[in-house]
Order: structure tokens, then sequence, then C-alpha cells
């Protein structure tokens, strides 16, 4: 627990953890990709974005716990103690959300719409 990380600092923790311990519910929950993307796994409250983020079983990037409870983030701590996660899965995970991938599912959408507006007017492809 380091609290509040210097500035340029967080990387270089993350890239230095064992775990990112993330109790929130969130729908997304950027700082679970940023992790993974340090190839740091994450143990997640078992809600929200994180079930879309970790990864469990075969090429697991992390796990989750049931209950936002003390008890429950330290059993999951512990079963972590046993994992063998790969840090360049966790990295491979990260790239899931990166801005490639996103670039690529845009174009597609506009090649898909035949880039055309409400009015038949044809609009000006996605540039990089």
């Amino acid at each position: 627990m380091v609290g509040v990380p210097a500035p340029g600092m967080l990387k270089t923790y993350l890239q230095q953890s064992r775990a990112m311990v993330f109790a929130a519910e969130e729908d997304f929950g950027i700082a679970m990709v940023e992790a993974q993307a340090c190839g740091t796994p994450v143990i997640a409250y078992g809600r929200g974005g994180a079930r879309e983020i970790v990864q469990t079983g075969t090429d697991a990037t992390g796990l989750f716990f049931t209950e936002q409870t003390v008890a429950s983030i330290q059993q999951a701590v512990r079963d972590f103690e046993f994992l063998a996660i790969d840090p360049q899965v966790c990295r491979r995970n990260a790239e899931r959300f990166g801005i490639a991938r996103f670039q690529t599912e845009i174009r597609a959408l506009v090649e898909t719409l035949g880039g055309e507006g409400s009015h038949g007017k044809t609009r000006s492809p996605v540039k990089n």
C-alpha cells in the first residue's frame, strides 16, 4: 500500500506489484486494464466491468472475490498465492482494450454502414 503515488510512479509500482486488488464495482474500470498492461494480475470484486476485463481459468489474468468484505478479499489473496499467472498473458489481455482494436472496429463499423449519413450523403472515411 503506497497511498497516492508520486507523479510518474504508478507504472513502476504496478510493474513491481504481485497483484492489484480492485474492490469497487464499476462499469469498466480502466485501472484494471492499466495494471494488466503492466503485466500485473488483478484480484477484483466479481461484478461490473471486472467480469469483462479479468480472465479466469485457462490463461487467467486474475481472480474474483464475491463480497466486498475484508474476509472475502483476504480469502481471494490467499487463493491468489496458489495461482501461476503469466505477466505476458496479462499484457495480451489488456491489448483487447487498446487503441488499435478501437480503430479497427470503428473502421469496420463505418465500412458496414457504407460511409453514409442519415441523409444519404457520403461522409469522409475515418483517418489515422
